[in-house]
Formats: C-alpha cells, structure tokens, sequence
C-alpha cells in the first residue's frame, strides 16, 4: 500500500500529467516530495524552496494541516491521504 497523494489542477498541469492522484511512499513529507518529484520531474520545484515547503503550498494529511504538526518532517505512513492545496489570492472587489 502507498500514500494517496490528491494534487490541484494548477500543479497537475504544471507537471503535464492527466490525473489529480499520485502515489508515494511513506516518510515524512519532504521525503514524500522527493519521491514524487523522481516520478514527476518538477514537481519538488514547485512545491518546495530551499528545503520548505512554498507558502502559497497547503498539505494536509487525513485532513489534519501539517503547518500544526512538524510542518515538512511530519509522517506519513501507508495508506494515508495527503492533499496539496495550492493558496488562492487576488481577484476584484
């Protein structure tokens, strides 16, 4: 069993790929999106700078916010549900 990785659209189709899914293994989160970015070349570019992740970047697991948990070294483990939300902002009024 792996990490279930759901992604935005605006990072799927950054990364040119077709579906909102991924699968990664267990670790803590940057070594998630290491793993990621070996299947998806890019993909640690724009989630992460220097070691942390973006801050227009969300990640929640099992739809706890990791920002309240260990940020970047929280865990993750088989059969967790990990969504990256990426921060919207701007618009009229």
């Amino acid at each position: 069993m792996a990490v279930k990785v759901t992604i935005p659209d605006a990072l799927k189709h950054g990364l040119k790929i077709q579906i909102n899914e991924l699968e990664g293994k267990s670790g803590t989160i940057i070594n998630l999106i290491n793993d990621l970015d070996k299947q998806y070349p890019t993909f640690a570019e724009r989630t992460v700078h220097e070691g942390k992740i973006r801050r227009f970047i969300n990640i929640y697991i099992n739809e706890e916010d990791i920002r309240f948990i260990k940020n970047e070294e929280t865990e993750v483990k088989d059969g967790d549900e990990v969504s990256i939300v990426a921060a919207a902002a701007g618009g009229n009024k």
